[in-house]
């Protein structure tokens, strides 16, 4: 299904090909990527789980993003709110509009199911500008804290400073 197609972004569902492309991508521009995460959210996809997106910059894959409309994990798992999930734009596609339009989107599949939509954003340099944009798009911490392998990292406990290690944010939707 095609959701989005204007100035050279295309944005649809994840499809089978798309799986290896990504990894590829990845791998390529130097970040640590196996095709096991985009052939699960394809299973999720199948079982009606999740929405798994892709956007296409001009017949190119240029990045991704899911949503779990009922989310089983994280600072607000089991409470029916909708998540977004791995979210990303390739390096080489990025100041084009293309994170933007993905998030609009995600939103709004999130918001059909549930007022409230959250994320989990990784705390290392490497996710400076999602912790800016989410800011910006009035996302919010959770209050539990940081979180570490899917449990919150109680005060003074170890913990490392990698893709792991996030902060809870989350949105309610505008009321009219």
């Amino acid at each position: 299904m095609v959701y989005y197609d204007k100035n050279g972004i295309v944005i649809r569902n994840l499809r089978p090909s798309d799986a290896q492309i990504i990894t590829d991508e990845e791998i390529a521009q130097g970040w640590d990527a196996t095709i096991d995460k985009y052939e699960m959210r394809l299973k999720h996809q199948a079982e009606g789980k999740a929405v798994a997106l892709v956007a296409e910059w001009n017949g190119s894959i240029a990045g991704y993003i899911n949503v779990y409309p009922d989310a089983k994990s994280g600072a607000f798992a089991n409470r029916g709110y909708a998540e977004i999930v791995d979210f990303g734009v390739l390096e080489k596609y990025r100041r084009r509009g293309i994170g933007g339009k993905l998030m609009d989107l995600a939103e709004q599949i999130a918001f059909s199911y549930s007022d409230v939509v959250y994320l989990g954003v990784g705390l290392h340099r490497g996710y400076g500008s999602a912790q800016r944009m989410y800011v910006k798009r009035g996302y919010i911490p959770d209050g539990s804290g940081v979180w570490y392998k899917d449990q919150i990292c109680e005060p003074y406990r170890d913990c490392c400073n990698d893709d792991e290690l996030v902060l809870y944010l989350s949105k309610r939707i505008k009321q009219d």
